[in-house]
């Protein structure tokens, strides 16, 4: 009977969940689900000193608003796979330790941090690489409480190797791997003792995981040889860079995901984004649902080779992802990032100005710029019109404009039919004047469509705003 597909994402509660890691929860989610397995989320807590307590419902919060639904976590375990936090099998990574030290496939190591200290930098003096074995080790203490580690021993033996998901066949010398440490003196297993561990006790087929782990996988398949276990199948994910080809940082652009949310950005685009950072169905296609990013994925058009985080077209995926939505939709999700002037401002009203930004909008945090001037009376910014228009023609134009707008039933069609009059009588560009009314009506020198603009704020307040405007050029 063919093993069913168990794969886990299992980060470590130290705080938001950044992009790379996202998307790992994102490959992992899409190949359990493309083969109709199981996506659990396992918590790595054993790095004790960096956990932060509110890192556990960051990550919760994240998967709920990127629509990651798991399988099994420590809100909904399997009793057969619990515990789904991991100091919570502390005391079977000390018995499995144990073992090996049984077995003499590991040992216990007294040697002080001194000690440690000082044969790194003889290595370093030596210009040698650092390759901790039985040999450095101090195998018996001085005292019978005196504080120890236990190291896997690797042993002389074949390479080691393994065919990656995304790498191909690996293989590794084991001349480079020095004897590691399972259990820490504090009695927490490391990374790569306790992953194994896990993933054995929970049955775990794929594991996706950055490709800065690829150094890691012959040491944990070494513990899998001790133990006699069957590892899972490693997909190894290409980096994310940013563009000046750097590792992926703050400093280009990136945020953490639930960041991504207070600004505004939806999760469709984010998840879309995410899945095109290393991975491409063989097409040219940009835009996928959920549900066809899970029917084409596979681990074979998953790239090796780096991937560029560019935040540019993540604004302009968004973007697109914000224009598809129906103004009810869009509404809805807005409902946090208007200025704080459009509280008291009615539903209907709102709807109006949110229809005509909808096409210029990337990210729902820019809704404030776009749309203050909705909701307050714009200031006098004569440096808007003064390239296209002297100031006598300033003060001749506004009072045609206001006595034109005075007899309009301030309808677009009607609008434009009458500025547009206005224009060819007078000789002027068209830029100019309507830039000039732009300016008084809304203090911007850009803004959606003029006559939509100047219908939606309505004749009163249009009129109001061009009259203040003329008193004070």
């Amino acid at each position: 009977m063919k093993q069913p597909i168990r794969v886990r994402f299992a980060p470590s509660p130290t705080g938001y969940l950044h992009i790379g890691n996202l998307r790992s929860a994102l490959f992992s989610y899409l190949y359990a689900r493309h083969t109709n397995g199981k996506f659990i989320l396992r918590i790595e807590d054993t790095d004790r000193e960096r956990l932060v307590p509110e890192a556990l419902d960051y990550i919760y919060e994240t998967f709920e608003w990127m629509g990651l639904e798991t399988d099994e976590s420590p809100k909904n375990p399997n009793s057969k796979y619990a515990p789904y936090i991991q100091s919570e099998r502390l005391q079977q990574f000390q018995d499995f330790a144990n073992q090996l030290v049984e077995e003499g496939k590991a040992y216990r190591d007294y040697t002080s941090a001194e000690q440690l200290e000082k044969l790194r930098q003889e290595a370093q003096a030596a210009k040698q690489p650092f390759r901790f074995t039985k040999a450095m080790a101090k195998l018996n203490p001085d005292n019978p409480d005196d504080p120890y580690v236990i190291r896997f021993l690797v042993q002389d033996g074949p390479k080691v190797t393994w065919s990656d998901a995304v790498w191909g066949d690996q293989s590794w010398d084991r001349s480079v791997l020095d004897d590691f440490v399972a259990i820490k003196s504090d009695g927490f297993p490391t990374y790569n003792f306790a992953v194994v561990v896990d993933d054995n006790a929970m049955d775990i087929t794929h594991v996706f995981r950055g490709s800065e782990f690829i150094s890691t996988t012959p040491k944990n398949l070494l513990i899998y040889d001790a133990f006699g276990w069957k590892p899972p199948v490693y997909a190894h994910l290409p980096q994310v860079l940013g563009q000046d080809k750097a590792k992926l940082s703050k400093r280009h652009g990136a945020k953490s995901a639930l960041e991504y949310r207070d600004a505004g950005y939806l999760p469709e685009a984010i998840f879309n984004y995410l899945a095109s950072l290393g991975f491409n169905d063989g097409t040219t296609k940009e835009f996928y649902t959920k549900a066809e990013l899970i029917k084409v994925f596979a681990t074979n058009r998953i790239q090796s080779s780096p991937a560029v985080f560019d935040p540019e077209r993540l604004d302009w995926m968004n973007g697109h992802y914000a224009r598809q939505l129906s103004l009810e939709e869009l509404y809805r999700r807005s409902e946090n990032f208007w200025p704080e002037s459009a509280q008291a401002a009615d539903a209907a009203y709102k709807k109006q100005v949110l229809g005509l930004v909808q096409e210029r909008l990337k990210f729902l945090a820019e809704l404030p710029g776009l749309t203050e001037f909705f909701f307050t009376e714009p200031a006098v910014d004569k440096r808007l019109i003064t390239k296209q228009l002297a100031d006598d023609q300033v003060k001749d134009l506004l009072p045609k404009i206001i006595n034109l707008l005075e007899a309009s039933d301030f309808s677009e069609a009607d609008l434009e039919k009458k500025l547009r009059g206005l224009v060819g009588g007078e000789g002027l560009k068209t830029g100019h004047l309507f830039g000039l009314i732009r300016a008084a009506v809304t203090g911007q020198s850009a803004s959606p469509g003029l006559f939509e603009t100047l219908h939606v704020i309505g004749k009163e307040r249009s009129l109001k705003r061009l009259n203040y405007f003329l008193s004070h050029c």
